[in-house]
């Protein structure tokens, strides 16, 4: 075990009245888990999985809106409604009982959202300027708007304090608090915006509010961009201008130091970075923060690595370290710290799958933890089961390795089959674009799981029906993954190549290269980086209306950056009809859905991606063997039920397939599969 005498991880830390049992906390984020706009279950319990893996403080919300004309972008918590209040008594209850803080952070998103969401009210601003990330052109607020928001701001902050909140955290990077003091947003030239002080006026009338409203002992914070690193913003010299300030006048209890602004994709990369990017990147200047001020100093910007958050502490950088998307990935990691287990830690690997799913899709999930947000029905801990079973998984990818780590926990004996002489699967090509190398962090852990739990890994094996049989398995996972899938052309599918051939390395394009994604996944896009950064001439064609369609914002920034550096050509709404040889290039007729026209292009090669098919004749050969034939009964699975399906009384096992094997999609969907059916084999 780890020693909390000598760990500073694990040193406990006085913020103002309120004890914190180590240093780690999780920032303010929103993960899109509100109903209604309530922290109701999926949101309570979420947070309350930190807190039993031993997290010092849990911020909620990312952030929660004190007014009606802050409309939430991302199913943020509305601290406007007095409804909220026995939602967050509830939320911060859960959180208490296992001996972790609880606050929340509150804001009003200003321009950083849209009008027409919920009640299609206009979107203010100091000044009527347009944020590309979000898109709407703001009305300058007027007198009546700033004092309706004040107290607002005042309510939210009073909603929270009678929720049972130890404290909350007012956002000030890139929301409205912070655009009336910065210059790039406010224009105005009246008593709010015309001089340094104007601009100060308007979060200082906030924070005597909320001071007003709740007491001097209630602990109210600011996570603070100390510097906006763009032209005409807050440089680090007005930054900690304004944070003496703050402190001096007794406003705030602590600084949660950020650097940058969140104006569009690229930017907030900066402050979020992902995976390929410089870990910690922010951390020296927390540093440089926390020796300006007396208050607190809390951080967090990709310091996913106990290394780097202990180094933090120990260097006396902050006070408090955030490590936010490594808890989505385990929450359990301040306790595997505590018990001395830290290489059991599952790895955050930076995809930012969490983020971008916010965006896209209305969730953050992790990629690689499938619990992560379903405390209700997936386990972080895997319980053992009352009988022990031979399990067989054929094929070692993201799905194969997660059924055989679960079927480990479960204490089953397992064996898992390989044809390949590593594991990995798919990971491994994406993995081969250097920026995605931490990707294969989902596969070491595993790994290193299986071994812990005396899993039998059978690599460079070639599994055929006879083999699987030979090992008497009560039940088999097939894991086989797919192959790339040709799109349906009109002729000359035989001239094409593939992105895999790409990425693996089988096939590297010269010349003029035009690639065509019917898919908008990772790998098209990492095919067309490393054929762009190769020197040849790239065009990228698809049907959708935007690139990449299924990458999310973050993670779409370094494939943009890296297409624009080379001049790559992207061709939106046009898709390939043809290829066929003509005079040494390959002529392709390029169509669209949307009309007969047509047009030729003349190229050297022509790489496709229309994802993947299954690989699936084991599955059919075991099938009639099997005593489910196959079959998953979805209401018991889709209610973490067991499995009972018996439709051939003669059959030896169970079999189920999982992951690429059933239908190409990608790796949460595999190790989502494998989870939910493995933890009640």
């Amino acid at each position: 075990m780890s020693k909390p005498g000598t760990d500073p991880l694990l040193q406990p830390f006085q913020l103002k009245h309120l004890t914190l049992r180590n240093r780690i906390f999780s920032s303010a984020h929103e993960p899109a888990y509100s109903e209604e706009g309530m922290p109701k279950d999926r949101y309570r319990l979420y947070h309350e999985e930190k807190a039993k893996g031993g997290v010092a403080l849990t911020m909620t919300a990312g952030t929660a809106v004190v007014a009606e004309d802050s409309p939430p972008s991302f199913g943020n918590l509305h601290a406007y409604d007095d409804a909220i209040v026995p939602w967050i008594q509830r939320l911060t209850d859960s959180v208490h009982e296992h001996g972790s803080a609880c606050m929340i952070q509150i804001s009003h998103l200003g321009r950083r959202t849209g009008w027409s969401h919920d009640d299609w009210l206009p979107v203010v601003a100091p000044s009527p300027i347009r944020e590309a990330a979000h898109r709407s052109i703001p009305k300058e607020a007027e007198d009546w708007d700033i004092a309706r928001i004040i107290g607002k701001f005042a309510d939210a902050a009073e909603r929270m304090h009678a929720g049972g909140m130890d404290g909350i955290e007012i956002e000030a990077y890139g929301h409205l608090f912070d655009a009336f003091w910065s210059p790039r947003t406010n224009q105005r030239n009246d008593e709010w915006g015309e001089t340094h002080e104007a601009r100060m006026r308007f979060p200082w009338l906030v924070l005597e509010a909320i001071r007003e409203r709740v007491g001097t002992e209630f602990i109210v914070g600011l996570r603070m961009a100390i510097d906006e690193a763009v032209p005409d913003g807050i440089d680090s010299n007005v930054g900690l201008d304004i944070l003496g300030r703050l402190e001096t006048d007794g406003l705030i209890d602590f600084i949660n130091v950020i650097r940058g602004t969140t104006t569009n994709d690229v930017l907030l990369s900066d402050i979020i970075p992902i995976h390929g990017m410089p870990a910690a990147p922010h951390l020296d200047f927390a540093g440089m923060v926390r020796e300006a001020t007396d208050l607190p100093v809390l951080h967090a910007s990709k310091i996913d690595d106990v290394a780097t958050a202990r180094h933090s502490i120990a260097e006396g950088k902050v006070d408090l370290v955030g490590m936010t998307r490594a808890q989505i990935a385990d929450p359990h990691l301040v306790r595997k710290i505590i018990d001395g287990a830290e290489d059991r830690i599952r790895p955050c690997v930076g995809a930012t799958y969490c983020l971008d799913r916010i965006y896209e899709a209305g969730e953050a999930l992790c990629i690689h933890n499938a619990a992560t947000s379903r405390e209700a029905t997936m386990p972080h801990d895997i319980p053992r089961a009352d009988t022990s079973r031979h399990v067989v998984v054929v094929g070692a990818g993201p799905a194969g390795l997660e059924a055989a780590r679960v079927a480990g926990e479960r204490g089953h004996q397992v064996t898992v089959l390989e044809a390949m002489p590593w594991a990995g699967g798919q990971i491994n090509l994406a993995a081969r674009n250097p920026r995605r190398v931490d990707l294969k962090g989902i596969v070491d852990w595993r790994l290193s799981e299986l071994a812990r739990l005396d899993v039998d890994l059978q690599l460079n094996t070639f599994a055929d029906a006879d083999m699987v049989r030979g090992h008497s398995p009560d039940v088999v996972l097939i894991a086989t993954g797919g192959l790339p899938q040709l799109p349906p052309l009109d002729e000359g599918t035989e001239h094409v190549v593939t992105s895999w051939d790409v990425i693996g390395g089988d096939v590297t394009p010269k010349g003029q290269v035009l690639l065509f994604d019917d898919y908008g996944r990772h790998s098209a896009m990492t095919a067309a980086e490393m054929i762009a950064r190769s020197g040849a001439e790239l065009e990228i064609v698809t049907p959708e209306r935007m690139l990449a369609v299924d990458i999310g914002g973050m993670n779409h920034v370094p494939y943009a950056r890296a297409f624009n550096e080379t001049n790559t050509r992207i061709t939106l709404n046009q898709r390939v009809l043809s290829v066929r040889p003509e005079v040494g290039k390959m002529c392709v007729e390029i169509g669209s859905d949307h009309s007969d026209h047509r047009v030729a292009r003349h190229v050297d090669v022509v790489v496709v991606d229309h994802g993947t098919t299954p690989m699936d004749e084991l599955y059919f050969e075991l099938k009639p063997l099997s005593t489910n034939l196959g079959a998953v009964d979805y209401d018991a699975m889709l209610n973490a039920r067991p499995q009972r399906e018996i439709r051939n009384r003669d059959g030896a096992f169970e079999l189920y397939r999982i992951g690429d094997a059933v239908a190409s999609r990608n790796i949460h969907a595999a190790v989502f599969d494998a989870l939910r059916l493995v933890k009640d084999i």
